[in-house]
């Protein structure tokens, strides 16, 4: 990339929302730890600092060497950035008399100054924070107030360096994205020229590049990050990309015919491999979560390492891995604690020999898409619901038996194709339908019946992080669970999930 902003991410909720803010100006940035700063090249244009969920006062607060790059980049800190560029030079930072969370009014601003050009006096930002800076040290000088925090962002003297107490990140704040362009743009000096033509085009040429006259392997499951980074690699290098799609049983139904066909149009080089049997039996008596996906995520690899060992001098590895993955995976402990692993960061066993080709793994979620409409995929993959890698096998409560299987397919496919059928498919971020491990009394023609009870599920969501669930019409809940009752055999009972993520999961295993 010719040019970006770095973000050294302390462990803030809100780090990724930073990012995406900078995306959408089309601006390329990425995200660090703190503690492992990249070398600063020509091609940084502006250092950001999050905030944090520590207070600059304690003992083991998260720190970094500002002499690395303050004075030689702008800078801008926000929340405990901006308070920890204050603390270490020579300013105060003590608790606030009164926890400021959520939203508040600008009562003064510099308008004069060039991070805060076109924000006027009453705009709404958003805050988050149980400290406040009451000193500035020399050349430090206020630009913003609210009612109750008088510096509420700062300027210093002689350098082109921030702070601002507010996150100008989340929707909360309203002139959030004009101060961040104020810094991106008018400060740094971005060009805004980041966009999905031009990532296709240097994408392309860099995978030409790394990837040579070697064989890639790639296995794909039909969802977008998958058919995304795989028809990049395809444009780079042609048949020399062989794709595996592996139906392990736990797909929703029909899945498989119609994921090889759509794939087919791709012109992609792809092999279907049916091992449902051997899924069904490494899963047979598991009931632990955790055990049935590893015995899944085993048995994939063994089911592929098969398939590989029959293409002929493959060095690579393509995988979808996406930003968020690499996000989570790479903050390990500090700043941020990790919340998952992900099976796609860090490639197959070191048995399999094969480098790793990540086409995507500076993307978010929604800049996959894009990048994909640029490369002409089809919008039936594109707007496709996110489905979790052992599929029905972590929606299946207990035990997995080919029988539950076709059960929880047949209630799935009613659900999905309803959301289609109603127009409600593209306002859900993602949908299905968990088996219970319990059974229900129930009449049918005026027979006692004992059967199995579903839960239907559907949320929305911007990346999965946080999910609320689907206000769905009752009208529409209705029909759907009387068509599921009356049409697959062994349900007599459907409820409704409404949980939302966090405290709950977006999936119940």
């Amino acid at each position: 990339m010719s040019e970006q902003i770095l973000i050294l991410d302390f462990g803030s909720q809100y780090t990724q929302l930073i990012a995406r803010r900078v995306r959408e100006l089309n601006v390329y940035c990425e995200i660090h730890p703190y503690n492992k700063i990249p070398d600063l090249t020509g091609e940084v244009k502006g250092v950001i600092l999050s905030g944090s969920p520590c207070s600059v006062r304690q003992d083991d607060a998260p720190d970094v060497d500002l002499s690395s790059f303050r004075g030689k980049v702008p800078v801008l800190g926000v929340c405990y950035g901006a308070q920890l560029m204050a603390h270490k030079s020579g300013g105060n930072v003590l608790p606030s008399e009164i926890r400021e969370y959520g939203r508040a009014k600008l009562s003064r601003v510099d308008q004069h100054n060039e991070l805060m050009k076109e924000i006027g006096i009453g705009s709404q930002v958003w805050m988050s924070h149980g400290d406040t800076i009451s000193e500035l040290g020399e050349k430090f000088e206020v630009i913003a107030s609210t009612h109750s925090v008088n510096v509420a962002a700062y300027r210093i003297e002689g350098e082109q360096t921030y702070g601002i107490q507010f996150h100008p990140e989340v929707t909360h704040s309203e002139h959030g994205k004009t101060l961040l362009r104020n810094f991106v743009v008018h400060i740094c000096g971005c060009h805004q020229d980041w966009t999905p033509d031009i990532f296709v085009e240097t994408t392309i040429e860099q995978l030409k590049e790394q990837i040579g006259n070697d064989q890639v392997v790639m296995g794909l499951s039909g969802g977008v990050d998958s058919s995304v980074a795989a028809t990049l690699i395809h444009h780079a290098i042609g048949p020399r990309l062989h794709c595996i799609f592996v139906d392990n049983g736990l797909l929703r139904k029909n899945e498989f015919e119609e994921v090889l066909n759509s794939y087919k149009g791709m012109g992609l080089n792809i092999t279907g491999v049916d091992a449902r049997d051997r899924f069904y039996d490494a899963l047979k008596g598991l009931t632990d979560p955790e055990e049935k996906r590893k015995a899944i995520g085993r048995t994939f690899i063994e089911v592929f390492d098969d398939e590989a060992h029959k293409i002929e001098d493959v060095a690579w590895l393509g995988q979808g891995t996406i930003y968020p993955d690499v996000i989570e995976s790479v903050s390990v402990k500090g700043p941020s604690a990790t919340i998952k692993s992900h099976h796609n960061v860090g490639g197959l066993p070191d048995f399999m020999k094969l480098k790793v080709v990540e086409p995507l793994n500076t993307l978010f979620k929604d800049e996959v898409r894009l990048v994909g409409k640029t490369l002409g995929i089809d919008d039936a993959i594109l707007g496709r619901h996110p489905f979790p890698g052992p599929g029905l096998g972590i929606r299946i409560l207990g035990d997995i038996t080919p029988e539950k299987v076709q059960i929880l397919q047949e209630v799935d496919h009613v659900f999905i194709s309803r959301l289609k059928q109603h127009g409600l498919y593209d306002d859900v971020w993602q949908a299905g339908a968990m088996l219970l491990p319990i059974q229900s009394v129930g009449v049918m023609g005026d027979e006692r019946t004992y059967e199995r009870v579903v839960s239907l599920r559907a949320v929305t969501s911007v990346d999965g992080m946080t999910a609320d669930w689907c206000h769905l019409p009752y009208e529409f809940l209705a029909d759907v669970s009387n068509e599921i009752i009356n049409s697959v055999k062994g349900v007599n009972r459907v409820v409704y999930d409404i949980s939302s993520k966090p405290p709950a999961t977006i999936e119940w295993e």
